[in-house]
């Protein structure tokens, strides 16, 4: 499974940005997808998952309220729709994907990643 991450970039304090995450090799209707993100000199750490069946979403306090994760309208595809973005929330985020994932806020859990796609937010 290859992951694709798109729709990083920059914005002002409290604007929007949509992540989208497309996997291939396997479909994504088989496997549990998160989002995790990470700042320099710090661990990777949970933002939002999605179950396998689709039924489930996970989302880190900080994310609650202001993050949405979905199926995206493509096949495959997995969205996270950020807004009242924060420069906190400056990091470079990753998508991953497992089809065996239970603990879905363990970045262990995922053998599948991208690449990653910055996030910056200006005061």
């Amino acid at each position: 499974v290859q992951l694709q991450e798109s729709g990083g970039g920059s914005v002002q304090a409290g604007g929007s940005l949509r992540l989208s995450c497309a996997a291939s090799g396997r479909t994504s209707r088989n496997l549990s997808m998160g989002w995790f993100r990470q700042t320099a000199g710090k661990e990777r750490e949970f933002v939002a998952a999605l179950s396998r069946t689709g039924r489930s979403t996970y989302y880190a306090d900080y994310a609650k309220g202001r993050f949405t994760i979905s199926r995206g309208d493509a096949e495959n595809t997995v969205a996270l729709q950020m807004n009242s973005l924060q420069p906190e929330d400056t990091a470079v985020y990753y998508c991953a994907a497992d089809p065996n994932a239970e603990k879905l806020r363990v970045s262990e859990e995922y053998t599948y990643w991208g690449r990653g796609t910055q996030v910056t937010v200006g005061s």
